[in-house]
């Protein structure tokens, strides 16, 4: 199995750190408002890696964050805590705030059948362990006091911008006047905010009343759960240059080693080709798909016809053209589902099938040339159950329901069939009108296998998937 790792930007085999156990944080979301379809795909890559892993066998130990303080308005530590903000805004505590978007969040990854991890910590529960690192990284001179908080120095840590590839001395020779001039570089940041009087969320440390900076939540809580070293930490593109560089050098700083072997980061989600943004008004969520008729798994389904390290362009053109794929898809399975049980695929057939999707998923998560395979065993010829039964092992990776397909396909309609198919039905047709019932007979059997039923009426044949 090999994975493309940002740190290294090449792809590199993946084996654990320890036996067949396999060590997973994710950067969960910040929940303070709805999360849209754009942080979605990227927990539909969390999702997938997941199921790739445990396709091959792997146990999973894997911590995604609630993010329910800490992370400001702006990743230059300037601004409000958003958790902060939604309560000015909305007139709720912040703890009524995150308790109810963390019960949506948790509803609409359920309805796009991304798999809760294993650990699902929150910010305010760890304050205790993210002061204990704090304070561990002042002792060893990488933390300095400002008037407002605590930051980290980021010239003390040599490895400061491997991550991104970072220009520290050009940025900070274009450096515009910081607004903080107690920084001693631009980019140094928060550690520990101290809080003023009136601040909601507010704890108390040696430096005074405070609040945790954003970086730190996530590196004391891998620690707390993952050990001091895990294999893949996982995130959108977005946290490369701020949120996870400042993970590597906090954690390395304090450990004196790298803590992740594998940096693993989804694309970005365009919509009509641009910027998902609240001004813009298309910060879709999955209530706002199903609004408009689409199954979640429609979003899903778009998604794994994308690599997860391509940018992907969402259109409601696009999103119908998926739930239409996927419609055609469950036909087709349960076409399979329905065949006759003496339909055989050889043995040989099978292992083709199995070995180029195995192939495509240890390709650093290939799912688009995954998903072909499996449009490859939907259209086979021979419909047969043993295929039906190789898709719905395949959807353990897929998670697209392929199971349900006698309640998803709509039974009133004629979906489409492929072109051989109704070829074969249109040669019968050609061979009833000739009186040609011997070869009639044999195509009806012959369909009659792949799962399609005939009736010949006054307005012509008609079609069904057998029961």
């Amino acid at each position: 199995m090999k994975l493309y790792n940002t740190l290294t930007r090449q792809k590199e085999e993946f084996r654990p750190i320890e036996g067949d156990a396999v060590r997973i944080y994710s950067c969960g979301p910040t929940v303070y408002q709805y999360a849209h379809i754009g942080n979605m795909r990227s927990y539909i890559f969390m999702d997938i890696l997941r199921r790739v892993l445990k396709y091959n066998g792997y146990k999973l130990k894997h911590v995604m964050n609630i993010t329910d303080v800490g992370h400001l308005v702006s990743d230059a530590d300037e601004g409000e805590d958003k958790m902060v903000r939604a309560s000015k805004e909305t007139q709720k505590s912040p703890w009524e705030i995150a308790e109810f978007y963390t019960k949506v969040f948790m509803e609409h990854i359920a309805e796009l059948n991304i798999e809760k991890p294993e650990i699902i910590p929150k910010a305010t529960d760890h304050i205790k362990e993210m002061l204990e690192f704090v304070e561990a990284l002042v002792e060893k001179g990488y933390g300095y006091e400002t008037s407002d908080g605590i930051y980290f120095d980021i010239q003390k840590f040599n490895g400061y911008g491997k991550l991104s590839r970072l220009d520290l001395e050009g940025q900070k020779a274009g450096a515009r006047v910081d607004l903080n001039l107690e920084k001693r570089h631009p980019a140094d940041f928060a550690l520990w905010k101290k809080a003023p009087k009136e601040h909601i969320m507010q704890w108390p440390s040696r430096w005074g009343m405070g609040y945790p900076g954003w970086h730190i939540e996530c590196s004391a809580m891998a620690r707390k759960y993952l050990g001091d070293e895990f294999d893949i930490h996982t995130g959108g593109v977005d946290h490369i240059p701020v949120h996870h560089e400042n993970e590597i050098a906090q954690t390395e700083a304090l450990l004196g080693k790298p803590a992740v072997r594998f940096w693993l980061h989804g694309e970005f989600l365009l919509v009509d080709n641009g910027k998902m943004s609240k001004s813009l008004g298309n910060t879709y969520t999955v209530d706002d798909l199903k609004a408009k008729g689409y199954d979640p798994l429609a979003f899903r389904y778009m998604c794994l016809n994308a690599n997860y390290r391509s940018k992907l362009n969402f259109t409601w053109d696009a999103l119908q053209a998926a739930q239409t794929a996927l419609e055609r898809m469950l036909e087709g399975v349960l076409a399979h589902k329905n065949a006759d049980p003496g339909a055989k695929i050889p043995g040989e057939v099978i292992e083709g099938f199995e070995s180029e999707f195995r192939e495509a998923i240890n390709d650093d998560l290939n799912i688009p040339k995954a998903m072909a395979v499996a449009w490859n065993v939907v259209r086979y010829g021979t419909k047969s159950q043993d295929l039906y039964r190789l898709l719905l092992k395949w959807d353990q990776v897929f998670a697209l329901d392929l199971d349900k397909a006698d309640e998803k396909v709509k039974k009133d309609e004629m979906p489409e069939l492929d072109p051989e198919i109704m070829a074969l039905i249109e040669q019968r047709q050609q061979a009833r009108k000739e009186k040609n019932w011997k070869v009639a007979d044999e195509i009806r059997d012959r369909l009659n296998r792949m799962g399609i039923v005939l009736e010949d009426t006054p307005q012509g044949v008609k079609w069904s998937w057998k029961k």
